[in-house]
């Protein structure tokens, strides 16, 4: 069966195949309607749609449904009920009303609401989106919904998800049909997420309480190799990866989730999986799956799959490749530059919108990928910095260019590219190079924002892209709408024109790493909000406080209740990453590291020299150096331990973080240095964790 590709297939999901075999014709033309087009589902739909659901839920084996749920955890949630109802006679039946299926009412008080619902406000509700299609996984109907409080809030990520890719689609169709495309009615955002991720032996891991308590190691003396090599990095699968790679492949092809390209990344241990395009709602939801699948998976083989954006100090982290673009009910890419992207004017109105977009509100693009994880990542050698800027390579930067001077573009023309080999088939250069370093790349008909970290939910920089460029959109609109017809290409000319004489600071083809882009950067006036504490506050500016509300993405209280969650989350994480260094050092470390002073000071007692009574010889300089560093240790925990005290004292959100990121992380990595200095010079049979060295190469 699994080697039956299109036979697996969705073979668990409830898609548009099954629907069309299930339902009756009208019921299955008013479930497409309201999926096309967003229209109400009136509740004999619904009553129709669950029974067919359930009866194919358990056709397959299922004895439960749930609705599957993102709140503001960065994963997802589920409370199981089953199909079961009781009959008269002590019997049951298998029963599932469309009033089940379109409203759960899971409790909402424990999860986070920034304020937004008090403790005893318990009472949630989840709705069905039937825009992504339900599947069955492990006995259970699952039905992908948004989860709001009693009094209408949002508090998920879903949520305000669909309301952005609404909002995007009113303003681009608007647009549209200024332009002369009136065939248009609907514009979907597409995503396609590329996971990075790690896996190490289970038993390995099992033995590091800093990975299972926070997912990335806080101590660690770097192995003798590294990436250094570059011989991992597209390299052959180890038979136990391979394994685990096609049995995942398997999986998340059952659940429909198009799995496409899998690779060894840049790091030991390091590897990627990408899947094909998919609308935004779908695609978060996949990805979320995909996470969860991956683990699970994993663990089968013995494994663990690690998501943190930075599991390992000193190579590179994993991230989350965002590729996002614009396709019409009609199929058309709005990003697609078409033969002649000079020419393409539909293209150009839109390609400048998104440039536009990324400069107005590059601030919060920063923030949609602002962790605590994905900080010890941004600006390392794996990934791009802090600075949001734009890359779109030679050919279209020639274009803008001569838009914005009013000259002649004279290009367009692929090119075929030579490659010194007659035997080698000649193929057409892309219109753009690909640029690792930037954080916003223009990749031939797509945009690949890259500073995603890999554990993170891919809707809340979806929300914060459509509605910018929602914004956008609808200001080109309302420029061009009382444009008489025969006038209308000279004025797209001149608007064009106007923006990127005001935005193009944020276009930047060249090395993001650099320190001399970092100067220019700052030349430009482009932000550079190193940490997530830095940048938060944007997140409530006035600015960003009336797109949203004016968008209808967020209420007021709703961005205020997320910009208090992301700093708990923010200071929380780095708590529990200091209390797990503390326990760690002082009892794993610090007892490992006195029994081999014991160890070596008896070797060198035992080589004292007759003549001076002074121990003499290696194992007399390394006690002295290692007793050295013990002090060191001593001195740096104890140091760690009082500030962590204090911030335990903080009250007001903001400075929590600011401490956390400003005083505790300075001292966690003062006390790593010394550790790990001290770890390199002690064997590790007598480490009580496995080293770096047998977590990166041993799988």
């Amino acid at each position: 069966m699994e080697n039956n590709i299109p036979a697996i297939y969705g073979s668990l999901v409830f898609n548009d195949k099954i629907m069309r075999n299930k339902l009756p014709k009208d019921v299955y033309k008013a479930l497409r309607k309201t999926i096309q087009n967003g229209t109400h589902l009136e509740l004999d739909v619904a009553n129709a749609v669950a029974v067919a659901m359930k009866e194919w839920a358990v056709e397959n084996g299922a004895t439960h449904y749930t609705h599957w749920f993102q709140p503001m955890t960065g994963v997802t949630a589920e409370k199981h009920d089953s199909f079961i109802s009781p009959t008269d006679d002590g019997q049951i039946i298998m029963d599932f009303s469309g009033k089940e299926l379109v409203k759960g009412e899971p409790d909402a008080s424990s999860f986070p609401s920034g304020g937004l619902r008090a403790t005893f406000e318990a009472r949630g509700y989840t709705a069905w989106d039937p825009t992504s299609p339900a599947f069955i996984k492990d006995g259970t109907l699952y039905i992908p919904t948004a989860f709001c409080s009693y009094s209408g809030e949002a508090l998920d990520k879903k949520t305000p998800l669909l309301r952005s890719m609404e909002a995007l689609s009113n303003e681009a169709v608007k647009l549209l049909h200024i332009l002369g495309n009136k065939e248009v009615s609907h514009v979907s955002t597409t995503i396609g997420p590329e996971q990075e991720y790690f896996l190490i032996d289970k038993e390995d891991y099992k033995k590091r309480k800093d990975l299972i308590f926070t997912g990335r190691t806080l101590i660690g003396a770097p192995a003798p190799k590294g990436q250094e090599m570059e011989d991992h990095y597209f390299g052959s699968l180890r038979p136990r990866v391979s394994a685990f790679m096609h049995e995942l492949d398997t999986e998340l092809w059952k659940f429909g989730i198009p799995a496409k390209t899998k690779h060894n990344e840049v790091a030991p241990a390091q590897h990627e999986l990408a899947p094909v395009f998919d609308t935004a709602n779908v695609a978060v939801d996949h990805n979320q799956l995909t996470m969860e699948i991956m683990k699970k998976v994993a663990d089968k083989h013995g494994l663990i799959c690690l998501l943190h954006e930075k599991p390992f100090e000193g190579i590179n982290g994993s991230g989350k490749h965002n590729n996002w673009s614009m396709i019409t009910n009609t199929g058309l890419n709005l990003l697609d530059p078409g033969k002649t992207p000079g020419e393409n004017t539909q293209f150009l109105v839109f390609l400048v919108a998104v440039i536009k977009a990324v400069d107005d509100y590059a601030d919060l693009l920063r923030i949609s990928v602002a962790s605590a994880g994905n900080d010890h990542r941004l600006g390392a050698n794996e990934a791009p910095p802090a600075i949001v800027s734009i890359f779109v390579g030679d050919e279209l930067t020639q274009v803008l260019k001569a838009i914005e001077t009013d000259s002649f573009f004279n290009g367009g023309n692929k090119v075929q590219l030579e490659i010194g080999a007659h035997v080698l088939p000649h193929f057409v250069k892309d219109n753009t190079d690909r640029n690792r370093t930037s954080p916003f790349a223009f990749t031939g008909n797509k945009f690949e924002f890259r500073a995603l970290g890999s554990s993170a939910s891919v809707a809340t920089p979806n929300i914060v892209l459509n509605t910018a460029v929602a914004e956008v959109l609808r200001q080109f609109a309302e420029k061009l709408s009382k444009v008489p017809e025969e006038e209308l290409s000279s004025a797209v000319h001149a608007l064009l024109k106007e923006t990127l004489s005001e935005h193009k600071r944020v276009i930047f083809n060249g090395n993001g790493y650099t320190d001399e882009w970092v100067e220019e950067a700052a030349r430009r006036g482009l932000p550079n909000l190193k940490a997530t504490p830095d940048c938060l506050p944007c997140f409530v500016s006035d600015k960003n406080v009336k797109l949203f509300t004016d968008h209808k993405i967020f209420t007021k209280g709703e961005l205020f209740s997320r910009y208090e969650i992301l700093l708990e989350n923010y200071s929380k994480t780095i708590h529990i990453e200091s209390k797990t260094m503390e326990n760690m050092v002082q009892k794993d470390f610090m007892s490992a590291l006195s029994a081999y002073i014991s160890e070596v000071a008896e070797t060198a007692k035992a080589k004292m020299s007759v003549v001076s009574g002074i121990s003499v010889g290696y194992e007399a300089k390394l006690l002295e150096k290692l007793t050295a560093l013990q002090e060191d240790i001593m001195e740096k925990l104890e140091a760690l331990k009082a500030d962590t005290k204090t911030a335990e004292t903080l009250t007001d959100a903001l400075k929590t973080a600011q401490t956390y990121e400003n005083t505790i992380l300075p001292d966690m990595e003062a006390l790593r240095a010394v550790v790990d200095e001290a770890e390199a010079l002690i064997p590790d049979e007598v480490l009580p964790y496995p080293t770096y060295s047998k977590m990166l190469f041993y799988v």
